[in-house]
């Protein structure tokens, strides 16, 4: 009888154990899902992009600091260091590609998108120092080269 007890209480202590072991790893899951961030804008200071008819004085700019400050690891129409970029504005939403320029470490950290063009390019994308203004100018550039391609 005593040893039914016992048992009955050992297998109880293993039952409570194992329950909050669940919660435990249930907790761990629920984190993991908060810090994954799953958003199509990504993640950065730019909420909202109005597009317009493309601002060919914009384009200009965008060129050049995407020349200035990009091509180092960036080609339009070929791998390179990072991904081609000609149609990312097909593929991806404006405030995405922005976020991408403006915020690159914390997307690669926390956006999925990112993170796996990090695995697959292996380079982590470096803050270029580009303002908001200038993203929004590589943007425009990047419109009209895919508008180029219709």
């Amino acid at each position: 009888m005593m040893k039914t007890k016992i048992m009955i209480n050992v297998a109880f202590f293993l039952f409570l154990l194992s329950c909050q072991s669940s919660k435990t790893e249930i907790k761990e899951e629920n984190k993991q899902v908060q810090n994954e961030v799953v958003s199509d804008i990504g993640i950065g200071p730019i909420k909202e992009v109005k597009l317009g008819p493309i601002d060919q004085s914009l384009v200009s700019k965008g060129k050049e600091v995407f020349e200035m400050k990009c091509t180092a690891c960036h080609k339009l129409d070929e791998r390179f260091v990072g991904p081609p970029l000609r149609g990312i504005t097909k593929k991806r939403k404006p405030e995405w590609i922005m976020n991408m320029i403006l915020n690159p470490v914390e997307m690669t950290q926390k956006d999925p998108i990112a993170k796996q063009l990090l695995a697959e390019y292996l380079t982590q994308m470096t803050f270029q120092n580009v303002s908001q203004e200038e993203a929004r100018a590589i943007l425009e550039y990047f419109r009209s080269i895919d508008e180029e391609q219709k």
